[in-house]
């Protein structure tokens, strides 16, 4: 097949000239980056061969090579794993759209520092570009293993690449850097002086399993040396704490993760007994970019007597918990597990059930020991840890223990459960929250007015998941979660026989308006009704004690599952001006077909001030500036 020239995405050509033109002030990671791409290629190669004997690919001597080539200034990163075909390279090194370039271009603008921006290289699957930093030129060589023809990728780091296939390239895959001149004054060091190359691997990548080796420099008179193994392959999470520094095990939490920055905390657990496993866990101090999206790739590696087996096992950790990254050493599962398998072994749903209690015991000793990495972790994950109040009912206590929220008791303090029941007014039976989209939208809701003239604490929940998790706990400490948009509400307490009084003459002063409203807007509410909860705006919209919220039901329509539209409450503020007026033109006139346009004003109004939107966005405008052009 002919050499073939294809051209760059846009947004790989924007990214290359930001890394060409010294984005990064440390441009060593370049090394981390090609040096971990090959250690996964390695881990790939010999879980392939495990599941498939047939495949003809030698794996006797799987390693990282080193080499150095001073006269043509070049440096190369070799291994013999499982390589790429050439369509894998047209689709993996020529276009990397696909590992989310737009964001991280983004990220990458706005970065606040160094640090930051350089471990955005790893986290975006962009690692292999970032031998542009160093070299004018990149050339990688591949052949997949069991195959027999490969591939040629060259290019400059300009508008376009270059492919061709090669009769006689070796297993694996090799990447050629063609070096610039060094230039310290910009962080580039001369990446041709094996000084430098030992210090770099020894730095990020001792603890890789697979050996790193590179031919020393040859002395006048002297014979060939053999090859050197510049790291030094031992698994941290077998080695006791003693002998292990926090920055061996943050360089490890680097190379899984991808993640540049140092883990909020880190978590070793070592099982003994019929099922023995060691475990080393960390603890993210952000939150990836994709969290919350469905290609989100969940779960911590799992090995099995030090033989990588899997690179993201999702049965080891809830999906709640899918931001934990780590290692999970077993040393009585079998080699040819699969993830199939997996799901119904006895023994990993002993490791996830012992995992997750210790990620949440971790969380726990944040919130009473370390109030600032407790404030870190609940802003970055709360969101995705509130799932597990939905779906791990075995530890929903333990979450509730952990979990806080906004609430109108102080601006910027969040508040446990907890803490809420201990501040509860005497007589005070339930816990009252309140959903929307912001803080500040649902303390101006209508539904507060009540809550805040009785100075009665309620909680503010402002992510997605609040509309179904509250349903799922119902109460805490016997005490039931109630929203103050559902249901009828008493805050006056029941014993308040004056304010009962008062509510029976009221409900006799507005029966006739009550009832008519509920005819003229019956397409729209189910019951019009006074009340308890206004003490400022005319009118608000509630639903049923037991039915669903009109974010919930766009939720379930935004997974594809129709529910039906439910018919909601409309309550009238007694006291409010307008309402009066309303009554009393309902009264003294016999025909009130002009007062329909104010009832339906009024419904707008109310479902507009909870933030929701018109039926009929045209009629309601119309309506409106009628109204307007006859008050001038």
């Amino acid at each position: 097949m002919p050499t073939e020239t294809f051209e760059f995405q846009v947004e790989a050509r924007q990214l290359l000239q930001l890394m060409i033109h010294s984005v990064y002030s440390n441009k060593d990671v370049f090394l981390r980056e090609l040096v971990s791409n090959a250690s996964d290629a390695l881990d790939k190669l010999r879980l392939e061969k495990l599941r498939d004997d047939t495949l003809e690919a030698d794996v006797s001597d799987l390693h990282i090579e080193i080499d150095i080539d001073k006269e043509a200034r070049t440096l190369t990163v070799r291994d013999n794993g499982i390589g790429m075909s050439y369509d894998e390279v047209g689709k993996l090194i020529g276009t990397i759209a696909n590992s989310g370039t737009a964001t991280f271009l983004k990220e990458l603008r706005e970065a606040q520092d160094a640090a930051g921006a350089e471990g955005l290289i790893g986290q975006f699957g962009v690692g292999f570009y970032s031998g542009f930093m160093a070299a004018d030129e990149v050339t990688l060589v591949t052949r997949r293993a069991g195959e027999d023809q490969g591939t040629r990728w060259t290019s400059r780091g300009e508008a376009t690449y270059t492919l061709e296939t090669v009769a006689d390239a070796p297993q694996g895959t090799s990447v050629t850097l063609h070096l610039k001149p060094a230039d310290p004054e910009n962080q580039l060091h001369d990446y041709t002086s094996p000084w430098t190359i030992r210090e770099i691997v020894k730095r990020y990548s001792d603890f890789i399993t697979w050996p790193i080796r590179m031919v020393p420099e040859q002395g006048e008179g002297e014979s060939a040396p053999e090859p050197e193994t510049l790291n030094s392959m031992k698994a941290l999470w077998a080695r006791s704490r003693d002998e292990v520094s926090d920055d061996e095990y943050h360089e490890l939490y680097k190379h899984i993760s991808h993640d540049w920055r140092e883990p909020l905390e880190t978590i070793r657990l070592q099982a003994e007994g019929t099922f023995e496993y060691q475990a080393l866990l960390f603890v993210p101090s952000h939150a990836p970019h994709d969290l919350f999206t469905r290609d989100f790739k969940r779960g911590v590696q799992l090995y099995v007597k030090r033989v990588f087996i899997m690179d993201d096992c999702e049965a080891l950790l809830p999906p709640y918990l899918r931001f934990v990254k780590g290692v999970v050493d077993a040393a009585d599962l079998s080699l040819n597990v699969s993830r199939e398998i997996l799901q119904q072994d006895r023994h990993i749903k002993m490791m996830q059930r012992r995992l997750t209690k210790k990620v949440l015991s971790t969380v726990k000793d944040f919130m009473t020991k370390d109030a600032d990495r407790y404030a870190t972790f609940w802003h970055e994950f709360g969101t995705a840890l509130k799932e597990g109040l939905v779906t791990d009912s075995e530890n929903r206590e333990a979450i509730l223990a952990v979990a806080s929220f906004a609430t109108t008791h102080a601006d910027d303090e969040p508040t446990t459960l907890a803490q809420y029941v201990e501040r509860m007014r005497d007589g005070q039976d339930d816990i009252w929250f309140i959903t929307g989209e912001s803080r500040q939208s649902i303390e101006n809701s209508p539904h507060m007015e009540a809550f805040r003239d009785k100075g009665i604490e309620v909680l503010l929940l402002t992510d997605a998941v609040d509309e179904v998790w509250v349903d799922t706990v119902g109460e805490f400490q016997g005490k039931k979660l109630r929203s103050v948009t559902k249901g009828e509400i008493d805050l006056d307490g029941k014993g308040d026989d004056k304010a009962g009084e008062e509510r029976e003459k009221q409900a006799e002063e507005y029966a006739g308006l009550l009832g008519w409203m509920r005819e003229r807007l019956e397409e729209d509410i189910k019951e019009v009704r006074l009340s308890t909860r206004l003490t400022v705006s005319p009118a608000c919209v509630v639903s049923d004690a037991h039915d669903l919220t009109p974010a919930l039901e766009n939720m379930y329509r935004a997974m594809g599952q129709e529910v039906p539209r439910t018919k909601r409450i409309l309550e009238l503020n007694p006291e409010h001006l307008l309402v009066k007026g309303l009554n009393q033109a309902y009264k003294e006139g016999s025909d009130h077909s002009g007062l329909a346009e104010s009832a339906e004003l009024l419904h707008t109004l109310a479902v507009l001030a909870e933030g929701g939107q018109p039926k009929d966005p045209a009629r309601f405008v119309k309506l409106v500036a009628d109204r307007l052009e006859r008050t001038l």
